[in-house]
């Protein structure tokens, strides 16, 4: 779509890392008129994944949008949702509700992937742009489908990685790339490693940490992994149903390699620990002039040390943080419940719908963290490296049980 005078997507959104209302042009091809709203729809599914982490409620916060329905098969679940929502409209069927309100954008909300694929389509199909919780879908069949449909209809969708909208993470890749930390050697990430430590952390958590080392170092070439429980190599008779829709899941071990383009190599690693819950969930990465060190969300903890030992207590070598505001500078932004970060999303989504632009944080992306992910497993299953893009595009866990079940 063609904007009355061109904007840059840090124009557009540096009036919300200033706490003012961001620009907004060029609505009449979408809402009709100069002046009118985005129509904005809900889907929720109380005791299914919910609202997500606030993907309800963040469109009361954008000037530029008016929640027109909200769609929950739980019928309390939908009344109390109406009401927080204050929206016009309730329904038990979320394609009903596409149907009948034509929103111009949908927050797919509920964390349970099993419904993600569906949603994801059903939308496209209504010709709607999507706001979607992470992780994108279950296998990469239904990402390759979503990214069909969306390419078809020049349709945009936005994932709830934050991490990747973090005006603190900017600074980062900026002075990274500037030779902050010299050549880049290593990424290393690890999951939250609590009860769910292996494989549903992998997923439920993983994907920001693989999207964290994209970010960073764009798309590995190579993945060479194992996926261990109770001390062993999983076989396929330790794949189960994962919790909350994940599909097939196996393993409370994990460790994985990725090859990167020149000298760089990343690991991943989960398991469920007994010391440090949640305390190392993150990305560290190592270059030849130092390290740097950074949580997830879009006010992470992000700090660095110019130290090529990479043992700052050996040469007294001090840390330093990168914030929202710059180099070794007070952080001057919170992100209360994710607001922030869903703002930021939010609004770049209707940045790239103006400007007929990919997000930040798209569909791609989303389908890329999705392929680190399966490419352990598959990796895993067929006992060797594997190479990106994957040739299967089935779930590799789904597909070992078929296999089996066919011995």
């Amino acid at each position: 779509m063609n904007l009355k005078r061109p904007i840059r997507r840090r124009d557009f959104l540096a009036g919300v890392t200033l706490g003012l209302t961001a620009v907004s042009t060029g609505k009449q091809n979408i809402a009709g008129t100069a002046t009118a709203k985005y129509r904005v729809a809900i889907i929720g599914n109380t005791g299914r994944g919910g609202y997500g982490h606030g993907l309800d409620i963040v469109w009361s916060d954008i000037e530029q949008t008016e929640v027109v329905a909200v769609a929950d098969p739980d019928p309390q679940g939908l009344t109390a949702a109406t009401r927080r929502l204050k929206a016009p409209k309730g329904y038990s069927d979320y394609r009903r509700m596409l149907e009948k309100e034509h929103p111009h954008i949908v927050s797919v909300a509920p964390r349970w992937l099993d419904g993600h694929r569906d949603m994801v389509l059903a939308c496209a199909e209504a010709g709607c742009h999507i706001f979607m919780e992470k992780p994108i879908c279950q296998s990469l069949d239904q990402a390759d489908e979503m990214v069909a449909v969306l390419e078809k209809r020049n349709l945009k969708l936005a994932i709830a990685h934050q991490t990747r909208y973090s005006p603190a993470l900017a600074h980062a890749k900026k002075a990274i790339r500037e030779g902050l930390l010299g050549d880049i050697l290593e990424l290393r990430g690890r999951g939250k490693e609590d009860r769910r430590g292996g494989g549903e952390d992998l997923m439920v958590l993983g994907t920001h940490i693989m999207d964290l080392m994209r970010f960073f170092a764009g798309d590995p070439q190579w993945c060479f992994a194992q996926v261990r429980n109770e001390g062993r190599p999983v076989t396929q008779d330790d794949v189960r149903d994962g919790a909350e829709g994940i599909g097939p899941l196996t393993g409370d071990e994990i460790h994985a390699i990725y090859g990167f383009d020149g000298k760089t190599m990343g690991y991943f690693s989960t398991h469920r620990t007994r010391h440090g819950v949640s305390q190392r969930y993150g990305l560290q990465i190592y270059g030849s002039k130092g390290i740097l060190t950074t949580t997830t969300g879009a006010v992470p903890e992000v700090w660095f040390t110019e130290d090529p030992t990479w043992q700052p207590g050996r040469t007294k070598n001090t840390w330093k943080r990168i914030s929202s505001a710059g180099i070794d500078r007070p952080e001057p932004l919170s992100d209360s419940h994710h607001q922030y970060g869903n703002r930021l999303i939010a609004l770049d989504l209707i940045y790239a719908i103006e400007s007929d632009s990919q997000p930040k944080g798209s569909v791609y992306d989303g389908r890329a963290a999705l392929e680190m992910i399966l490419g352990i497993y598959e990796s895993h299953r067929l006992n060797a490296p594997v190479r990106s893009p994957l040739q299967n595009r089935k779930h590799p866990l789904s597909l070992w049980s078929s296999e089996s079940s066919n011995v």
